[in-house]
């Protein structure tokens, strides 16, 4: 994959200059580009300092979370932090179907982000990957403690987008009923003023 590098200048100092030279691709985002290097680490380079400076700050705050990659150094433009494996969460539904025990971690991971002080209760699909024993890790923090959003919006509309929404509610209501009924009710609601929009 040819990646659009001629937009990034990274501040790099000697230990980061020597893993990048053994740099391999992983991926490129709206925010920036992403290189697996030696030490299972990947090395993130950012387009802007202040979403290096965001992103980087959420690892800080979020270092004892087993679902958040640890951090390791930041530059201005640039975050080494651990590499997070696994496959990415809607792809790894369609393969393998939603199970009970993943849909719990997901619960977890939700709760967590309440213990963490999270003003953003949510996530993309994009944003979680699924590792063995279905344990689940957020690949990109963003915005945690910047917009207010009190339940998993995203995360339930792109379980709706493979069909495993309700299948979802149904597991998350076995270990928490009134936290299930509660997203239900937001999403309905969520979903009723979408579609009287698209009525009028």
């Amino acid at each position: 994959v040819m990646a659009r590098t001629y937009a990034y200048s990274a501040d790099f100092d000697k230990e980061v200059e020597n893993l990048f030279r053994e740099a391999e691709f992983l991926g490129e985002g709206h925010n920036g580009i992403v290189y697996e290097v030696p030490g299972n680490k990947a090395l993130k380079i950012f387009l802007e300092k202040k979403i290096c400076k965001e992103e980087a700050d959420i690892l800080e705050r979020v270092r004892k979370s087993k679902y958040f990659p640890k951090i390791y150094k930041r530059g201005d433009y640039y975050i080494l932090r651990e590499k997070v494996g696994g496959t990415r969460l809607d792809h790894y539904i369609e393969q393998y179907g939603l199970t009970e025990k993943l849909s719990y971690n997901l619960y977890k991971l939700l709760k967590e982000f309440e213990e963490l002080r999270f003003t953003k209760l949510d996530i993309r699909c994009r944003d979680v990957y699924v590792e063995e024993n279905e344990r689940v890790m957020v690949i990109d923090p963003k915005q945690c403690y910047k917009r207010k959003v009190s339940y998993p919006r995203h995360l339930m509309k792109g379980l709706k987008g493979i069909n495993v929404l309700n299948q979802f509610l149904f597991y998350v209501e076995s270990f928490d009923e009134k936290t299930a009924l509660e997203w239900e009710k937001k999403i309905n609601q969520y979903y009723y003023k979408e579609n009287s929009r698209e009525i009028i």
